[in-house]
């Protein structure tokens, strides 16, 4: 399987939401864009998902879920998610006894949101700009080891 180049993982961040958030230099640029239009708990909410599905024991599912909740969640969450009512009100009622996917519709909703509204303004952005340009700097490091 041949290795893409930075370049060519540069343009893959331009088709894929999904490779971006994978993309260590992808998801800080976009955190650093999301930040600027102060919704970065869009990002940070998706990630805290992520972490929280990979969760094993039961206790700290509980102590996890809670978290997301108070931080995301609940009306006036200091990193409050823009998420329908019935939405939120299912994850209300269920947060006392939560499962793993108990914030998969949440989840989907900002996921969706981040690809349809935020993504397409990011690949506009300087963040964008200045992430190609770091990307084609490594790349022609690569093959200027004496640099």
């Amino acid at each position: 399987m041949p290795v893409k180049s930075n370049i060519e993982e540069t343009m893959a961040l331009s088709d894929s939401v999904d490779t971006l958030l994978a993309n260590k230099d992808g998801l800080e640029a976009f955190r650093k864009f999301l930040k600027s239009e102060f919704s970065e708990e869009n990002v940070e909410f998706w990630l805290a998902c992520e972490d929280f599905k990979k969760t094993k024991s039961s206790t700290k599912i509980t102590l996890k879920a809670q978290r997301i909740y108070s931080d995301f969640i609940e009306a006036d969450a200091p990193k409050e998610i823009n998420i329908d009512f019935h939405t939120r009100n299912h994850i209300s009622q269920n947060i006392s006894e939560p499962t793993l996917s108990c914030f998969d519709d949440a989840q989907r909703l900002i996921y969706s949101l981040m690809a349809k509204d935020s993504f397409p303004r990011f690949l506009r952005s300087n963040e964008y700009k200045e992430l190609v340009k770091k990307q084609q700097n490594r790349n022609q490091k690569r093959w200027l080891p004496f640099l």
